[in-house]
Protein backbone atom coordinates (compact mmCIF):
# COMPACT_ATOMS: atom_id res chain seq x y z
CA UNK A 1 0.00 0.00 0.00
CA UNK A 2 1.13 3.31 -0.93
CA UNK A 3 1.23 5.75 2.38
CA UNK A 4 3.55 8.22 1.00
CA UNK A 5 2.24 11.69 2.15
CA UNK A 6 3.16 14.10 -0.61
CA UNK A 7 5.80 13.63 -3.09
CA UNK A 8 9.34 13.83 -2.34
CA UNK A 9 8.04 12.48 1.55
CA UNK A 10 10.26 10.12 1.97
CA UNK A 11 13.24 12.36 1.54
CA UNK A 12 12.02 15.20 3.91
CA UNK A 13 11.99 12.12 6.29
CA UNK A 14 15.07 11.18 5.66
CA UNK A 15 16.48 14.98 6.25
CA UNK A 16 14.92 14.95 9.39
CA UNK A 17 16.08 11.84 10.20
CA UNK A 18 19.60 13.08 9.70
CA UNK A 19 19.16 16.85 10.73
CA UNK A 20 17.06 16.25 13.89
CA UNK A 21 16.66 12.80 14.93
CA UNK A 22 13.92 12.06 17.44
CA UNK A 23 15.49 9.07 19.19
CA UNK A 24 18.84 11.60 19.46
CA UNK A 25 19.81 11.88 23.30
CA UNK A 26 22.02 15.10 24.97
CA UNK A 27 25.28 14.23 25.61
CA UNK A 28 26.59 14.67 29.02
CA UNK A 29 28.15 18.43 29.64
CA UNK A 30 31.62 18.51 29.98
CA UNK A 31 33.34 20.00 32.86
CA UNK A 32 34.26 23.13 30.39
CA UNK A 33 34.00 24.16 27.07
CA UNK A 34 36.27 26.25 24.68
CA UNK A 35 33.06 27.55 23.14
CA UNK A 36 29.70 26.75 23.16
CA UNK A 37 27.76 28.13 19.70
CA UNK A 38 24.24 28.36 19.72
CA UNK A 39 22.22 28.01 16.55
CA UNK A 40 23.39 25.54 13.86
CA UNK A 41 23.18 27.65 10.67
CA UNK A 42 26.27 28.44 8.49
CA UNK A 43 27.73 30.24 10.96
CA UNK A 44 27.16 27.95 14.04
CA UNK A 45 27.85 25.38 12.04
CA UNK A 46 31.61 26.46 10.33
CA UNK A 47 32.32 27.86 14.23
CA UNK A 48 31.75 24.56 15.50
CA UNK A 49 33.11 22.56 13.24
CA UNK A 50 36.38 24.59 12.95
CA UNK A 51 36.75 25.28 16.49
CA UNK A 52 37.17 21.44 17.13
CA UNK A 53 39.09 21.16 14.28
CA UNK A 54 42.16 23.44 15.63
CA UNK A 55 41.41 20.79 19.17
CA UNK A 56 38.60 22.75 20.99
CA UNK A 57 36.41 21.37 23.34
CA UNK A 58 32.75 22.42 21.60
CA UNK A 59 29.54 22.52 22.20
CA UNK A 60 26.52 23.28 19.43
CA UNK A 61 23.04 23.48 21.13
CA UNK A 62 20.14 23.76 17.98
CA UNK A 63 16.34 23.97 18.96
CA UNK A 64 15.08 22.50 15.73
CA UNK A 65 16.97 21.52 12.96
CA UNK A 66 21.17 21.39 11.87
CA UNK A 67 21.89 23.46 8.50
CA UNK A 68 19.69 26.52 9.57
CA UNK A 69 18.05 28.41 6.82
CA UNK A 70 19.76 27.96 4.19
CA UNK A 71 19.64 24.11 3.86
CA UNK A 72 16.08 23.75 5.04
CA UNK A 73 14.24 26.50 3.83
CA UNK A 74 16.23 29.09 1.76
CA UNK A 75 19.46 28.97 -0.25
CA UNK A 76 19.07 25.37 -1.35
CA UNK A 77 15.60 24.40 -2.08
CA UNK A 78 14.90 27.76 -3.56
CA UNK A 79 17.55 27.33 -5.62
CA UNK A 80 16.84 23.87 -6.40
CA UNK A 81 13.34 24.68 -7.35
CA UNK A 82 14.51 27.30 -9.87
CA UNK A 83 16.56 25.40 -11.40
CA UNK A 84 14.12 22.38 -12.06
CA UNK A 85 11.50 24.89 -13.23
CA UNK A 86 13.49 25.88 -16.44
CA UNK A 87 12.79 22.32 -17.63
CA UNK A 88 10.49 22.97 -20.02
CA UNK A 89 6.76 20.58 -18.78
CA UNK A 90 8.20 21.03 -15.27
CA UNK A 91 5.34 20.96 -12.79
CA UNK A 92 4.81 21.66 -9.15
CA UNK A 93 4.90 18.21 -7.85
CA UNK A 94 8.09 17.15 -9.44
CA UNK A 95 9.62 20.06 -8.85
CA UNK A 96 8.97 19.88 -5.22
CA UNK A 97 10.03 16.07 -5.16
CA UNK A 98 13.38 17.45 -6.40
CA UNK A 99 14.15 20.25 -4.14
CA UNK A 100 13.35 17.94 -1.47
CA UNK A 101 15.55 15.33 -2.85
CA UNK A 102 18.61 17.80 -3.14
CA UNK A 103 17.96 18.73 0.53
CA UNK A 104 17.93 15.31 1.52
CA UNK A 105 21.21 15.52 -0.74
CA UNK A 106 22.99 17.44 1.20
CA UNK A 107 21.54 16.70 4.98
CA UNK A 108 24.37 14.26 5.74
CA UNK A 109 26.87 17.86 5.83
CA UNK A 110 25.21 19.25 8.38
CA UNK A 111 24.02 16.24 9.91
CA UNK A 112 23.85 15.62 13.62
CA UNK A 113 25.97 12.49 13.27
CA UNK A 114 28.84 14.41 10.95
CA UNK A 115 29.73 16.86 13.88
CA UNK A 116 29.31 14.75 16.77
CA UNK A 117 31.91 12.40 14.94
CA UNK A 118 34.06 15.56 14.18
CA UNK A 119 34.37 16.21 17.83
CA UNK A 120 31.70 18.59 18.96
CA UNK A 121 29.17 17.90 21.33
CA UNK A 122 25.93 18.11 19.87
CA UNK A 123 22.31 19.65 22.14
CA UNK A 124 19.14 19.50 20.60
CA UNK A 125 16.73 21.67 22.63
CA UNK A 126 16.04 25.77 23.41
CA UNK A 127 19.40 27.69 24.64
CA UNK A 128 18.68 30.51 27.12
CA UNK A 129 20.89 32.73 29.86
CA UNK A 130 19.72 32.04 33.47
CA UNK A 131 20.15 34.52 36.16
CA UNK A 132 23.64 33.94 36.37
CA UNK A 133 24.94 34.93 33.00
CA UNK A 134 25.59 30.75 31.87
CA UNK A 135 24.03 29.73 28.48
CA UNK A 136 21.53 26.63 29.48
CA UNK A 137 20.00 24.29 26.96
CA UNK A 138 17.15 23.51 28.92
CA UNK A 139 17.88 23.98 32.10
CA UNK A 140 21.31 22.41 32.07
CA UNK A 141 24.06 25.63 32.35
CA UNK A 142 26.82 24.35 29.91
CA UNK A 143 30.23 25.95 31.28
CA UNK A 144 32.03 27.97 28.71
CA UNK A 145 34.85 29.90 28.02
CA UNK A 146 33.32 31.99 25.18
CA UNK A 147 29.98 31.51 23.42
CA UNK A 148 29.04 32.51 19.61
CA UNK A 149 25.22 33.83 19.41
CA UNK A 150 24.71 32.21 15.98
CA UNK A 151 20.62 32.11 16.24
CA UNK A 152 19.95 33.25 12.56
CA UNK A 153 16.75 35.10 11.40
CA UNK A 154 12.83 34.60 10.66
CA UNK A 155 10.73 35.92 8.37
CA UNK A 156 9.10 38.96 9.09
CA UNK A 157 5.31 39.51 9.25
CA UNK A 158 4.50 43.08 8.63
CA UNK A 159 1.09 44.62 11.08
CA UNK A 160 -0.88 44.48 8.01
CA UNK A 161 -4.38 44.58 9.05
CA UNK A 162 -5.63 40.63 7.92
CA UNK A 163 -2.66 39.43 7.04
CA UNK A 164 -1.75 37.38 10.52
CA UNK A 165 -5.41 35.70 10.62
CA UNK A 166 -4.76 34.81 6.74
CA UNK A 167 -2.18 32.42 7.91
CA UNK A 168 0.22 33.86 5.63
CA UNK A 169 2.91 31.46 3.69
CA UNK A 170 6.93 32.62 4.31
CA UNK A 171 9.68 30.98 3.53
CA UNK A 172 9.68 28.44 6.10
CA UNK A 173 6.83 27.30 4.85
CA UNK A 174 6.48 27.30 1.21
CA UNK A 175 8.41 24.38 0.24
CA UNK A 176 7.14 22.03 2.39
CA UNK A 177 3.20 22.68 0.24
CA UNK A 178 2.47 19.23 -0.40
CA UNK A 179 0.11 20.47 -3.48
CA UNK A 180 0.04 24.15 -5.67
CA UNK A 181 -2.29 26.97 -4.90
CA UNK A 182 -4.31 27.99 -7.69
CA UNK A 183 -3.10 31.42 -7.34
CA UNK A 184 -0.69 33.42 -4.63
CA UNK A 185 0.18 36.55 -3.84
CA UNK A 186 3.28 37.79 -2.95
CA UNK A 187 4.41 40.71 -0.66
CA UNK A 188 7.98 41.58 -1.18
CA UNK A 189 9.62 42.23 -4.49
CA UNK A 190 13.02 41.64 -3.10
CA UNK A 191 15.55 39.21 -4.02
CA UNK A 192 13.22 35.99 -2.25
CA UNK A 193 10.01 37.56 -3.71
CA UNK A 194 11.08 37.96 -7.10
CA UNK A 195 12.58 34.13 -7.06
CA UNK A 196 9.35 32.43 -5.54
CA UNK A 197 7.45 34.29 -8.11
CA UNK A 198 9.44 33.16 -11.35
CA UNK A 199 9.43 29.65 -10.17
CA UNK A 200 5.85 29.30 -9.35
CA UNK A 201 4.73 30.87 -12.08
CA UNK A 202 6.62 28.77 -14.54
CA UNK A 203 5.06 25.61 -12.38
CA UNK A 204 1.79 26.63 -13.09
CA UNK A 205 0.60 28.91 -10.42
CA UNK A 206 -1.04 32.46 -10.81
CA UNK A 207 1.03 35.03 -9.30
CA UNK A 208 0.67 38.55 -8.37
CA UNK A 209 3.68 40.40 -7.13
CA UNK A 210 3.33 43.35 -4.28
CA UNK A 211 6.05 45.34 -4.11
CA UNK A 212 5.96 49.38 -2.42
CA UNK A 213 8.78 51.26 -4.10
CA UNK A 214 8.27 51.96 -8.00
CA UNK A 215 10.52 48.95 -8.99
CA UNK A 216 11.57 45.37 -8.41
CA UNK A 217 14.31 45.19 -6.96
CA UNK A 218 15.03 48.62 -5.63
CA UNK A 219 18.49 48.12 -3.95
CA UNK A 220 20.21 47.18 -7.35
CA UNK A 221 20.11 49.47 -10.25
CA UNK A 222 17.19 50.28 -12.57
CA UNK A 223 18.70 48.25 -15.13
CA UNK A 224 18.77 45.57 -12.77
CA UNK A 225 15.38 46.10 -12.09
CA UNK A 226 14.03 46.54 -15.48
CA UNK A 227 15.62 43.22 -17.03
CA UNK A 228 13.89 41.06 -13.68
CA UNK A 229 10.33 42.93 -14.04
CA UNK A 230 10.11 42.16 -17.68
CA UNK A 231 11.47 38.34 -17.01
CA UNK A 232 8.53 38.09 -14.35
CA UNK A 233 6.26 39.66 -16.80
CA UNK A 234 7.11 37.37 -19.70
CA UNK A 235 6.21 34.53 -17.48
CA UNK A 236 3.32 35.47 -16.86
CA UNK A 237 3.40 37.80 -13.20
CA UNK A 238 1.57 40.34 -12.79
CA UNK A 239 3.22 43.06 -10.91
CA UNK A 240 1.87 45.93 -8.64
CA UNK A 241 4.79 48.62 -7.78
CA UNK A 242 4.59 51.54 -5.77
CA UNK A 243 1.82 51.20 -3.19
CA UNK A 244 1.72 49.04 0.33
CA UNK A 245 -1.27 46.32 0.97
CA UNK A 246 -3.51 48.48 3.13
CA UNK A 247 -4.79 45.10 4.55
CA UNK A 248 -6.34 41.63 3.50
CA UNK A 249 -9.36 40.03 3.67
CA UNK A 250 -9.97 36.01 4.50
CA UNK A 251 -7.22 34.12 3.43
CA UNK A 252 -6.15 35.62 0.20
CA UNK A 253 -7.56 38.94 -0.60
CA UNK A 254 -4.84 42.18 -0.86
CA UNK A 255 -6.63 44.93 -0.81
CA UNK A 256 -4.04 48.31 -2.46
CA UNK A 257 -5.41 51.28 -2.69
CA UNK A 258 -8.96 50.86 -4.48
CA UNK A 259 -8.20 47.09 -6.10
CA UNK A 260 -8.84 44.26 -4.27
CA UNK A 261 -7.23 40.81 -5.67
CA UNK A 262 -7.93 37.67 -4.93
CA UNK A 263 -5.70 35.09 -4.64
CA UNK A 264 -5.79 31.58 -3.07
CA UNK A 265 -2.95 31.90 -0.99
CA UNK A 266 -0.19 34.75 0.90
CA UNK A 267 3.48 34.81 0.63
CA UNK A 268 5.10 37.18 2.61
CA UNK A 269 8.57 38.21 1.80
CA UNK A 270 9.43 41.69 3.48
CA UNK A 271 12.48 40.99 4.97
CA UNK A 272 13.75 39.29 8.02
CA UNK A 273 13.86 39.72 12.28
CA UNK A 274 16.84 37.91 14.17
CA UNK A 275 16.55 35.19 15.98
CA UNK A 276 17.13 37.01 19.47
CA UNK A 277 13.69 36.94 21.58
CA UNK A 278 13.91 34.32 24.64
CA UNK A 279 17.69 33.80 24.61
CA UNK A 280 17.34 36.11 28.03
CA UNK A 281 20.37 38.25 26.76
CA UNK A 282 20.37 40.62 29.27
CA UNK A 283 21.02 38.36 31.67
CA UNK A 284 24.64 37.84 30.20
CA UNK A 285 25.20 41.66 29.78
CA UNK A 286 24.44 41.21 25.71
CA UNK A 287 22.49 44.21 23.82
CA UNK A 288 20.24 44.48 20.77
CA UNK A 289 19.47 47.21 18.73
CA UNK A 290 16.16 48.21 18.24
CA UNK A 291 15.45 45.68 15.22
CA UNK A 292 16.76 43.04 17.98
CA UNK A 293 19.56 42.35 16.07
CA UNK A 294 22.93 41.49 18.66
CA UNK A 295 25.49 44.49 18.66
CA UNK A 296 28.70 44.25 18.26
CA UNK A 297 32.39 45.23 17.53
CA UNK A 298 34.12 44.51 14.21
CA UNK A 299 35.62 42.00 16.39
CA UNK A 300 32.28 40.33 16.04
CA UNK A 301 32.16 40.90 20.14
CA UNK A 302 29.03 42.00 21.87
CA UNK A 303 29.33 44.35 25.35
CA UNK A 304 30.17 41.20 26.70
CA UNK A 305 33.43 40.48 25.71
CA UNK A 306 33.28 36.73 26.02
CA UNK A 307 30.58 36.36 24.19
CA UNK A 308 30.56 36.63 20.23
CA UNK A 309 28.19 36.89 17.26
CA UNK A 310 27.78 35.98 13.98
CA UNK A 311 25.33 35.60 11.12
CA UNK A 312 22.11 37.00 10.50
CA UNK A 313 20.91 37.43 14.29
CA UNK A 314 23.68 40.45 13.76
CA UNK A 315 24.71 41.58 10.21
CA UNK A 316 22.25 42.92 8.08
CA UNK A 317 24.03 41.28 4.80
CA UNK A 318 22.16 38.24 5.48
CA UNK A 319 23.94 35.89 3.12
CA UNK A 320 25.16 32.16 3.97
CA UNK A 321 28.64 33.47 2.74
CA UNK A 322 29.11 36.48 4.95
CA UNK A 323 27.89 33.97 7.61
CA UNK A 324 30.40 31.66 6.74
CA UNK A 325 33.43 34.80 6.77
CA UNK A 326 32.22 36.36 9.90
CA UNK A 327 32.10 32.90 11.25
CA UNK A 328 35.80 32.08 10.12
CA UNK A 329 36.63 35.26 12.41
CA UNK A 330 35.36 34.41 15.13
CA UNK A 331 36.93 30.94 15.64
CA UNK A 332 39.99 33.09 15.70
CA UNK A 333 39.04 35.88 17.86
CA UNK A 334 37.15 33.37 20.55
CA UNK A 335 39.93 31.03 20.41
CA UNK A 336 43.11 33.21 20.25
CA UNK A 337 43.87 36.80 20.28
CA UNK A 338 41.07 38.59 18.89
CA UNK A 339 42.63 40.22 15.76
CA UNK A 340 40.46 39.09 13.14
CA UNK A 341 38.45 42.60 11.48
CA UNK A 342 35.03 41.69 9.30
CA UNK A 343 34.67 45.48 9.35
CA UNK A 344 36.02 45.55 5.83
CA UNK A 345 34.86 41.89 3.62
CA UNK A 346 33.71 42.26 0.48
CA UNK A 347 30.04 40.65 0.58
CA UNK A 348 28.64 39.80 -3.17
CA UNK A 349 24.88 39.39 -3.61
CA UNK A 350 23.45 37.43 -6.41
CA UNK A 351 19.30 37.56 -7.43
CA UNK A 352 18.68 34.16 -8.82
CA UNK A 353 16.31 34.84 -11.53
CA UNK A 354 16.83 34.81 -15.31
CA UNK A 355 18.88 36.54 -16.07
CA UNK A 356 20.52 37.09 -13.08
CA UNK A 357 21.72 39.82 -10.95
CA UNK A 358 24.73 40.36 -9.07
CA UNK A 359 26.23 42.76 -7.22
CA UNK A 360 29.07 43.33 -5.11
CA UNK A 361 30.00 46.75 -3.47
CA UNK A 362 28.35 50.54 -3.84
CA UNK A 363 25.89 50.61 -6.69
CA UNK A 364 25.78 54.34 -8.36
CA UNK A 365 22.76 55.39 -6.11
CA UNK A 366 24.91 54.45 -2.83
CA UNK A 367 27.82 56.34 -3.92
CA UNK A 368 25.86 59.45 -5.27
CA UNK A 369 23.84 59.69 -2.50
CA UNK A 370 27.58 59.49 -0.35
CA UNK A 371 28.65 62.15 -2.69
CA UNK A 372 31.77 59.63 -3.59
CA UNK A 373 32.71 60.56 -7.00
CA UNK A 374 32.99 57.82 -9.37
CA UNK A 375 33.54 56.64 -13.06
CA UNK A 376 31.36 54.05 -14.76
CA UNK A 377 32.87 51.55 -17.29
CA UNK A 378 30.07 49.31 -18.99
CA UNK A 379 29.96 46.63 -20.85
CA UNK A 380 26.80 45.00 -23.94
CA UNK A 381 27.60 41.26 -22.75
CA UNK A 382 25.28 40.17 -25.64
CA UNK A 383 28.39 40.98 -27.58
CA UNK A 384 30.68 39.10 -26.49
CA UNK A 385 31.02 36.20 -29.40
CA UNK A 386 30.26 33.46 -26.67
CA UNK A 387 27.01 35.02 -26.34
CA UNK A 388 26.21 35.44 -30.26
CA UNK A 389 26.95 31.84 -30.16
CA UNK A 390 24.50 30.64 -27.95
CA UNK A 391 20.91 30.85 -29.17
CA UNK A 392 19.80 31.07 -25.80
CA UNK A 393 21.59 34.09 -25.17
CA UNK A 394 19.75 35.85 -27.77
CA UNK A 395 16.93 35.76 -26.49
CA UNK A 396 17.74 37.78 -23.24
CA UNK A 397 17.08 41.21 -23.75
CA UNK A 398 19.35 42.81 -21.49
CA UNK A 399 22.41 41.64 -20.55
CA UNK A 400 25.00 44.37 -19.22
CA UNK A 401 28.09 44.62 -16.99
CA UNK A 402 29.29 47.49 -15.51
CA UNK A 403 32.28 48.83 -12.76
CA UNK A 404 32.50 51.50 -11.04
CA UNK A 405 36.04 52.82 -9.84
CA UNK A 406 36.85 55.71 -8.41
CA UNK A 407 36.96 59.40 -9.86
CA UNK A 408 40.29 59.11 -12.14
CA UNK A 409 41.42 56.07 -10.36
CA UNK A 410 41.20 51.84 -11.65
CA UNK A 411 40.14 51.31 -7.56
CA UNK A 412 37.53 48.99 -7.86
CA UNK A 413 34.06 50.74 -5.81
CA UNK A 414 31.68 48.20 -6.84
CA UNK A 415 29.75 46.56 -9.87
CA UNK A 416 26.71 45.04 -11.26
CA UNK A 417 26.16 42.04 -13.68
CA UNK A 418 23.01 41.29 -15.59
CA UNK A 419 22.49 38.12 -17.49
CA UNK A 420 22.90 34.25 -17.66
CA UNK A 421 25.20 33.02 -13.96
CA UNK A 422 25.77 36.72 -13.17
CA UNK A 423 26.53 35.11 -10.10
CA UNK A 424 29.61 33.60 -11.45
CA UNK A 425 30.68 36.34 -13.48
CA UNK A 426 31.16 38.58 -10.47
CA UNK A 427 33.32 36.30 -8.44
CA UNK A 428 36.92 37.60 -10.33
CA UNK A 429 36.00 41.19 -9.26
CA UNK A 430 35.44 39.93 -5.85
CA UNK A 431 38.53 38.38 -5.82
CA UNK A 432 40.32 42.10 -7.20
CA UNK A 433 38.38 44.20 -4.66
CA UNK A 434 39.25 41.82 -1.63
CA UNK A 435 43.04 41.88 -3.04
CA UNK A 436 43.23 45.75 -4.21
CA UNK A 437 43.66 45.39 -7.50
CA UNK A 438 42.09 48.03 -9.97
CA UNK A 439 40.51 47.58 -13.12
CA UNK A 440 43.26 48.05 -14.80
CA UNK A 441 44.70 44.60 -13.64
CA UNK A 442 41.93 42.67 -15.70
CA UNK A 443 43.56 44.70 -18.94
CA UNK A 444 46.60 42.78 -18.23
CA UNK A 445 45.21 39.64 -17.68
CA UNK A 446 44.84 36.40 -20.84
CA UNK A 447 41.19 35.29 -20.64
CA UNK A 448 40.05 32.14 -22.76
CA UNK A 449 38.77 32.69 -25.65
CA UNK A 450 35.36 32.03 -26.65
CA UNK A 451 33.80 33.08 -23.02
CA UNK A 452 32.04 35.04 -21.16
CA UNK A 453 34.76 35.78 -18.64
CA UNK A 454 35.97 38.15 -21.35
CA UNK A 455 33.51 41.45 -20.35
CA UNK A 456 36.36 41.94 -17.79
CA UNK A 457 39.50 41.98 -20.39
CA UNK A 458 36.80 44.27 -22.67
CA UNK A 459 35.97 47.12 -19.15
CA UNK A 460 39.37 46.68 -18.30
CA UNK A 461 40.15 48.02 -22.03
CA UNK A 462 37.55 50.92 -21.47
CA UNK A 463 39.61 51.72 -18.88
CA UNK A 464 42.52 52.17 -20.45
CA UNK A 465 40.52 54.16 -23.08
CA UNK A 466 39.30 56.14 -20.59
CA UNK A 467 42.91 57.61 -19.71
CA UNK A 468 43.84 58.45 -23.30
CA UNK A 469 43.13 62.17 -22.46
CA UNK A 470 44.08 65.06 -24.93
CA UNK A 471 46.81 65.87 -23.75
CA UNK A 472 48.14 62.21 -23.63
CA UNK A 473 46.76 61.89 -27.26
CA UNK A 474 48.84 64.67 -28.17
CA UNK A 475 51.97 63.65 -26.73
CA UNK A 476 51.33 60.16 -28.44
CA UNK A 477 51.01 61.84 -31.90
CA UNK A 478 53.96 63.99 -31.31
CA UNK A 479 56.22 60.71 -30.70
CA UNK A 480 54.85 59.05 -32.82
CA UNK A 481 55.88 61.60 -35.54
CA UNK A 482 59.38 61.95 -34.35
CA UNK A 483 60.23 58.35 -34.46
CA UNK A 484 58.96 57.99 -38.03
Amino acid sequence: MNTQRYPGAEFDDMAWGLLSPTDYQNPQPQPRYHLVVVGAGPAGLISAIGAAGLGAKVALIERHRMGGDCLNVGCMPSKALLAFSKQRGADFQHAFAWLREVRAGIAPHDSVERYTEAGVDVFLGDASFNAAGQICVGDTPLNARRIALCTGASAAIPPIPGLVESRPLTNESIFDLPAPPSSLAILGAGAIGCELALALSRLGVSVSLFEMADRVLPLETPLASQAVAMALESSGVDIYLGQGVSAVKGSGTVVVGEKEIDCERILVALGRKPNTDGLNLGAAGVSVDQQGFVVTNTKLQSENKRIFAAGDCTARQQFTHHADAQARALIQNALFAPTASVDALIVPHCTYTDPEVASVGANPDRLQKSAIAFDRFEFDLSELDRSRADPDSQLRPVQHAEVYTQKGSDKILGATIIGHDAGELIAPICLMMSNGLGLSAAQKTIFSYPTRSEYLKRLGDAYNRNRMTPSVARLFRWWLRSVL
